[in-house]
């Protein structure tokens, strides 16, 4: 999956695949975490968020199941 760099103190890139509803961040020091079952708008509104890592935080981490890569 192509992820996109984004400027954040905690996440390094975010991708998106529509098809499977699959989120995948890159975080700079936890490794690369997919995310499941994420509506379209949910990764929008991540990426046009002032700040991505509170989005993510407050709408992303515990809403929607995930695992690590």
């Amino acid at each position: 999956m192509q992820r996109e760099p984004v400027s954040s103190s905690n996440i390094a890139s975010i991708g998106y695949d529509p098809d499977s509803e699959t989120l995948e961040i890159e975080f700079l020091n936890t490794g690369i975490y997919q995310y499941y079952n994420v509506p379209s708008f949910m990764y929008e509104r991540l990426m046009e968020a002032d700040s991505a890592g509170k989005f993510f935080n407050a709408e992303i981490k515990t809403a929607f199941p995930c695992s690590k890569m």
